[in-house]
């Protein structure tokens, strides 16, 4: 009896161990499968920061492909071969119908004459730039009427060259604050700096500002030479017909002096009007170089795009404010 009591009794110590080991067992596979499961948790949550601290390469792939077409134009060339050749026409046709137009009404047209073809050209070239000396004036009715058109569509053509010239500096602004964007990844501020603060402008600068110098010496030699002025005249007419004041007490009266004034007059307006713009374009560097810090420190996100398209279009353009 006391044998079968001992038995019972290791049957059931048995039994008990085993369950024990199962019991065992099943936690410490339910503990290594909780662990698993939050290890998982964790890196996914990890994976998911990361995305969201930045941008993925396929997000990064489409915002190089919306600002990569614009980092390769420089302002200075966006459609320059276009322009030239739009505004060298236009001028022609300007020049080219003005000319015919005071020829044939040059009995119309009162004051000191020399050669009919070149007096109209010198016509036309003083009445396009405003200098209007007054050396020679219209008389008739209809010369007066071609005149007030011509000074008229003169300006226009002017405003136009002057659009041109503001839009330099716009679309050098504008494609300085994107290629500043992409470079954000690449390179660091200084390295960026180096490549903004080029001295193009300052090459310009000074080339033109030689030219004028050039110009100006020019005129005054051939109007002492030629037209038998004394320095100070001559420098005054220089000064009067370079700035568009033309008060007309002083011109160019002969035949060699208004074929050289056709060419002199519109070469020293027109560089006296690029000195200025590369003036104004050397004190905005300044304005651009804050504007390139200011995008630097901050990183481009499929965001600032969604936030660029006005239209909603799914098309990002630069807007210059």
């Amino acid at each position: 009896m006391g044998k079968g009591l001992v038995e019972i009794h290791a049957t059931l110590h048995n039994i008990l161990t085993m369950a024990d080991e199962d019991v065992r067992q099943s936690l410490l596979s339910s503990t290594i499968d909780s662990l698993n499961l939050n290890e998982t948790k964790a890196i996914q949550r990890r994976k998911s920061h990361h995305r969201s601290k930045g941008p993925s390469e396929k997000e990064s792939q489409e915002q190089e492909k919306v600002l990569q077409p614009l980092i390769n134009v420089e302002p200075t060339f966006v459609g320059l071969e276009f322009r030239i050749k739009y505004v060298l026409l236009l001028l022609a046709l300007y020049l080219g119908i003005g000319t015919l137009w005071f020829f044939l009404i040059k009995n119309q047209i009162y004051g000191k004459k020399t050669n009919g073809v070149i007096d109209a050209i010198y016509f036309c070239v003083v009445t396009m730039t405003s200098v209007g000396y007054g050396d020679l004036v219209p008389h008739s009715t209809l010369a007066k009427i071609l005149s007030c058109i011509y000074a008229f569509t003169g300006v226009a053509l002017v405003g136009l060259i002057l659009s041109n010239a503001a839009d330099y500096i716009a679309e050098k602004q504008g494609i300085l604050l994107v290629k500043s964007m992409l470079k954000n990844e690449k390179f660091n501020t200084a390295e960026v700096l180096m490549d903004v603060e080029t001295n193009r402008d300052k090459y310009k600068f000074l080339m033109t500002s030689l030219l004028l110098v050039v110009l100006i010496i020019s005129g005054i030699s051939f109007l002492i030479l030629v037209e038998g002025m004394e320095f100070i005249d001559a420098f005054y007419c220089v000064c009067s017909t370079m700035t568009t004041l033309g008060y007309g007490d002083k011109s160019f009266s002969t035949q060699e002096g208004r074929m050289f004034a056709i060419l002199w007059i519109l070469s020293s307006t027109i560089c006296l009007g690029q000195f200025f713009l590369y003036l104004a374009a050397l004190y905005t560097e300044k304005r651009q170089r804050s504007l390139v810090k200011w995008v630097l420190n901050r990183k481009l996100t499929p965001s600032d795009l969604e936030a660029a398209d006005m239209d909603h279009d799914e098309v990002v353009r630069v807007h210059i404010i």
